[in-house]
């Protein structure tokens, strides 16, 4: 009897641990800001940061836990083009650098995104581990399937030398004549 109890009970908890998996912070943050999209990102803008000659960057409402600093931007140029950053860590530590980058995209990869009307569809990348004399490494996710609603959108995540080793999150979306090129 204790025995058939136990099984219940592990089997329970099963379907709870398999859903912990895509549930981080980092992935929650980004659900949002992607479910934003079709909204040009209107609903997580907040306050006006800086305007330039080209582009104004607002305050994120989205914010990922212990991030540095994330905003939404709207650049003016031939076409009206929406982007969300956020700065999610900084060190002047090489090593931490590369492990972060790695445990952030590891967050990132597989997470199931719902847009509202449209079909799930999952956040893949292939990793590759930065080399120990690079300055820059990016990863560029795809959407899969891809549909038409993000078809012109990106989503990066990049390490970058300049002074400090920063890892940044960029969610933003491209010109459609860009992405026609890009696409084989």
């Amino acid at each position: 009897m204790k025995t058939i109890i136990l099984l219940i009970l592990l089997t329970a908890s099963l379907p709870s641990a398999a859903q912990g998996v895509f549930s981080n912070q980092t992935t929650a943050a980004l659900q949002k800001v992607i479910q934003d999209y079709p909204n040009r990102f209107l609903n997580i803008r907040g306050d006006r940061i800086q305007e330039h000659d080209h582009s104004i960057e607002y305050a994120s409402k989205v914010r990922i836990p212990g991030s540095l600093h994330c905003v939404v931007t709207e650049a003016n140029t031939a076409a009206v083009a929406f982007g969300w950053t956020c700065n999610l860590f900084q060190t002047t530590d090489p090593q931490k650098a590369r492990d972060k980058f790695q445990e952030l995209f590891n967050q990132i990869r597989n997470t199931i995104i719902k847009i509202e009307g449209a079909k799930p569809f999952i956040l893949n990348g292939d990793y590759e581990q930065p080399s120990a004399d690079a300055l820059q490494a990016v990863i560029q996710f795809r959407f899969v399937p891809a549909t038409t609603q993000v078809r012109n959108l990106k989503v990066t995540l990049t390490l970058q030398y300049q002074e400090e080793w920063t890892i940044v999150l960029d969610v933003f979306e491209t010109a459609p004549a860009e992405t026609a090129v890009a696409a084989p």
